[in-house]
């Protein structure tokens, strides 16, 4: 691991700085209030900006597949999430009603507002 990564936020070189708080989700107005002006901050970080997202979704989709493939309730969770997730996996429900053919069912839909 960088060690980059391990240091906190404020000691990290300005660069290292953009590219977490992005990964992190934040705007780039929000970023600029701590780094500089909007416009230079797209201008000058914009590999960082771009890059921030795509590392941290990694590093997170990692550390699920992790869990996905070790042991106890936690891999059972993340296991399935990965799974409905990457390979379209699906909960269904089946609803299967008894009773004679001649026999009428009316259901009833209310919508309310809210």
């Amino acid at each position: 691991m960088s060690p980059d990564i391990e240091a906190p936020l404020e000691n990290r070189p300005l660069s290292s700085r953009v590219e977490a708080l992005a990964g992190f989700g934040l705007s780039t107005a929000d970023i600029a209030c701590v780094a500089a002006d909007e416009q230079d901050l797209k201008a000058t970080y914009a590999h960082e900006l771009e890059s921030g997202a795509i590392k941290a979704n990694a590093r997170v989709a990692e550390s699920l597949y992790r869990k996905a493939t070790g042991e106890g309730r936690e891999a059972v969770t993340a296991a399935i999430f990965w799974l409905k997730t990457r390979a379209r996996w699906k909960e269904t429900s089946i609803h299967e009603l008894e009773g004679k053919l001649d026999t009428s069912v009316t259901f009833v839909t209310t919508y309310m507002k809210t």
